[in-house]
């Protein structure tokens, strides 16, 4: 009998470091990772490409229906106008049905060599992987967030003013949070790590030996 694979949730509003720490599991422990999030703005980005509105639930069902790994390193993806877009497709109850089976499939079946698998996203724990071996809910206060992002946005050489960027995360966390489908929530069996006041490096050698430990009791 082939061993299931063991699947970490990360959850989290925008900019709490989320994705960064899951590409830093993934590299230390060997396993793949799905920015979950990037599939939204693929979708996102389709919709956007057709000249069609965010927030049309046809064309955007449609658009998720299209989306595929590959379209995942498109570099238009970080643009903030998909940001915004991707927060809106997200909160379409058929924008989600049609990527749930691509995250719950990458979640049963990791590209080898992989053995495991790490999603991060705002409903991995709660909806995608209910039953992942390592559940975790990563957040930071709006205003660190912003502060992070305006960091990330400068460092692209793009110009970002901190007032704007904070609005943006805080209608974009009123959308994930208030949304029908799939709201962002931390996972009642989840590990809550506030990164307000921690850095990055602190956060990942917590988080490592946690990932340590629940690998080591499963042997």
């Amino acid at each position: 009998m082939t061993a299931l694979p063991f699947v970490i949730a990360i959850d989290g509003p925008a900019a709490s470091g989320k994705g960064t720490l899951a590409r830093r599991l993934a590299e230390r422990f060997g396993f793949a990772h799905l920015d979950t999030g990037a599939l939204y703005r693929a979708a996102a980005l389709l919709v956007l490409d057709q000249a069609g509105d965010p927030a049309d639930p046809v064309a955007a069902a449609a658009a998720a229906r299209r989306v595929d790994v590959p379209l995942l390193s498109d570099p238009r993806l970080r643009a903030n106008e998909v940001a915004g877009a991707a927060s809106i497709v997200a909160a379409i109850p058929g924008v989600r049905r049609a990527l749930l089976d691509l995250q719950r499939n990458f979640a049963a079946h990791p590209p080898k060599p992989a053995k495991g698998a790490i999603l991060d996203g705002r409903d991995i724990g709660s909806v995608v992987c209910p039953a992942a071996n390592v559940k975790l809910f990563v957040t930071a206060s709006a205003e660190e967030r912003g502060r992070r992002r305006v960091e990330e946005l400068r460092q692209q050489g793009a110009a970002a003013i901190l007032d704007d960027v904070l609005q943006d995360l805080k209608e974009r966390d009123a959308r994930d949070i208030e949304r029908r489908a799939a709201p962002l929530i931390a996972a009642s069996d989840a590990t809550v790590i506030d990164t307000t006041t921690l850095d990055a490096d602190a956060v990942f050698e917590r988080v490592s030996g946690l990932i340590a430990r629940a690998l080591a009791a499963q042997r």
